[in-house]
């Protein structure tokens, strides 16, 4: 299989994108070290600084956590109302002041799946990440294993998990801005519901004082929410190895945007930066539509089908990410591996159209298969074996 790069002209998928100047990237100065922010809605990098350097996680490994449980829930192996007990052992060592952030829970208590992740997403429990780990596969260890698979599974090409919560391991766990925020992006993507439900949540109340018993309730620890219009998570994470750290996303008016910020020196400046470095996603860059939902953008070939060709269709309405205010000259080409084997979905992605321009990062939309397009009977893969022959 070939990798088929087909350039198209503006006019033949009404590109409104062909203007008559170049345009640069809006600037952007931050003090933390590592920073990455993508826009999901274009497939745009509007910023990275050190974005693939390896550094620890600290809490923010915790959404690998609740995403292997996502995963296990969207399948049907794991209900919200399972409960799962608090081992004795796995209470020692996870309360008191010495083990970090906690849910407060109980020895011998018994604990919804649905709680704990509450206990993991809005509280960023240490106890509650080891508990669900525990519970789903019998020990942490197993579990960090599942998030391996799943880390690797998602496409996150340089990191590694070895505890469930992101607790310091002398380094055997590590990530990257640009893989936290993919690992952020596939939690949005691929379970919406259960992204909605557990990181927009603004606080939650579980576990009591000691002595007056009194309800202890936890805010979620979220620098945007409730100062930025549309933001819904999703994780923070401090060490003093690590520093202070934060992957977040908002939407507004259709734009998903996701950042990272990594090695900040203090919790104020942490939340500050993040808002900052947010508002100017949204501020400093605009959306460009350029293909509707359901547009035809051309056809691909397509090998051994009842058709040779299959139409190519946005299965959104598919935006650039452009500087505010800015007309840069832009090109659009579909690349696809091909052709394309069938059988094929409709609804398959199976090209991408790659907008550039001049001074811009590089944008990858995706394309789908618009109808179905079964493999062909032994007569049709007769004929192209003997077309495929003589050229």
């Amino acid at each position: 299989m070939t990798k088929i790069l087909h350039y198209l002209a503006a006019p033949a998928i009404a590109l409104s994108i062909a203007y008559p100047s170049a345009a640069s990237a809006p600037q952007f100065q931050t003090e933390a070290p590592v920073a990455f922010m993508k826009d999901l809605s274009s497939g745009a990098v509007l910023f990275e600084k050190d974005a693939d350097r390896r550094m620890p996680p600290a809490s923010m490994a915790k959404m690998m956590t609740a995403y292997v449980a996502f995963d296990l829930i969207k399948r049907g192996e794991l209900k919200l109302s399972t409960e799962f007990e608090v081992r004795p052992e796995t209470w020692q060592k996870w309360h008191g002041p010495s083990a970090g952030s906690t849910m407060f829970l109980s020895p011998g208590e018994k604990v919804s799946v649905e709680n704990l992740l509450y206990g993991i997403v809005v509280l960023s429990g240490n106890d509650a990440c080891v508990v669900l780990a525990e519970g789903i596969s019998g020990t942490e260890e197993a579990f960090t294993q599942r998030m391996n698979e799943a880390a690797q599974r998602i496409g996150l090409t340089n990191s590694h998990f070895g505890t469930s919560n992101g607790w310091p391991d002398n380094g055997a766990t590590y990530v990257t801005a640009r893989d936290l925020a993919k690992l952020a992006a596939s939690t949005i993507e691929d379970h919406p519901k259960l992204y909605k439900q557990f990181y927009s949540r603004r606080e939650f109340t579980w576990g009591k004082t000691l002595g007056a018993g009194a309800a202890i309730t936890q805010a979620n620890r979220d620098p945007l929410l409730g100062r930025v219009a549309g933001a819904d998570g999703l994780k923070t994470g401090h060490t003093e190895e690590a520093g202070y750290g934060f992957t977040g996303s908002a939407e507004q008016n259709g734009r998903r945007l996701v950042m990272v910020l990594a090695g900040l020196t203090s919790f104020s400046g942490r939340a500050n930066e993040s808002v900052r470095f947010m508002e100017w996603g949204f501020r400093a860059w605009q959306a460009k539509p350029v293909v509707k939902q359901g547009r035809k953008v051309t056809d691909a070939s397509v090998q051994l089908g009842d058709a040779s060709t299959v139409g190519l269709v946005a299965p959104r309405d598919l935006n650039v990410a452009l500087p505010s205010g800015a007309v840069p000259q832009m090109t659009a080409k579909v690349v696809y591996q091909g052709p394309i084997k069938a059988p094929i979905k409709a609804g398959a992605h199976v090209a991408d159209l790659v907008i550039t321009s001049p001074g811009l990062p590089e944008q990858t939309l995706p394309l789908v298969a618009e109808a179905d397009v079964e493999e062909a009977g032994f007569f049709g893969r007769a004929w192209a074996g003997l077309t495929g022959l003589f050229g």
